[in-house]
């Protein structure tokens, strides 16, 4: 699926951004500074653990330590260390990682800026194994529906296998030792397949 881009000129710009200095500065230029942000857990643990660019505050106005932050996500989110490793592996490709609740996944990743473009990938994180934390995708009928949608707003499902080697949850560092695997899934267009063996045949002549 080629990339959609929002306007002409959008893929020139990102370009552009992308190959000079001033991406560096491009967050720094358009914060805004005294407005309320709510962030996922994910991004709101990312910020403190992985960039520690932010200090989580609790209720009695103490800061707490990244091992209270996480008791927490996890005590709220019992799947929360599966969907941290997924966004923080998204975000260590460079790509920017929203939410995906209005499309029924549990994010949407942008290869570039937001403004210039639309979002690719439609992401499910998922536990690697038969456990209670992997309750999607299990029967083919959650996988037919699941893509129909991503499909039918130009977005290809990403899957993310996590599999966390028996570390454990007890605290974040176990993350370093947790891997990925990336798998997408897409419908079979016969029209296109038929396209493809055309072509193949006139190459072959």
């Amino acid at each position: 699926m080629k990339p959609r881009w929002k306007g002409k000129g959008s893929e020139a710009k990102a370009i552009a951004m992308y190959s000079s200095k001033r991406m560096l500065n491009y967050p720094f230029n358009r914060a805004r500074f005294g407005r309320s942000r709510i962030t996922s857990q994910e991004e709101a643990f990312y910020l403190c653990f992985s960039l520690e660019c932010l200090k989580g505050i609790g209720k009695d106005g103490s800061i707490k330590s990244n091992k209270e932050l996480w008791e927490y996500s996890k005590s709220e989110k019992p799947a929360f260390p599966i969907s941290y490793k997924a966004y923080s592996h998204l975000r260590h490709k460079n790509w920017v990682v929203r939410s995906g609740l209005q499309y029924g996944v549990d994010f949407i990743a942008y290869r570039h800026l937001p403004a210039l473009i639309h979002s690719k990938y439609a992401v499910l994180a998922s536990s690697k194994g038969d456990n209670e934390l992997n309750g999607r995708l299990r029967v083919w009928s959650d996988v037919h529906c699941t893509v129909r949608l991503c499909g039918s707003v130009a977005k290809t499902l990403l899957v993310l296998f996590v599999d966390s080697n028996s570390q454990g949850t007890s605290s974040p560092s176990c993350l370093e030792h947790y891997t990925v695997e990336e798998e997408t899934i897409t419908r079979w267009n016969p029209e296109q397949s038929r396209e493809d063996q055309t072509s193949l045949r006139n190459q072959t002549k």
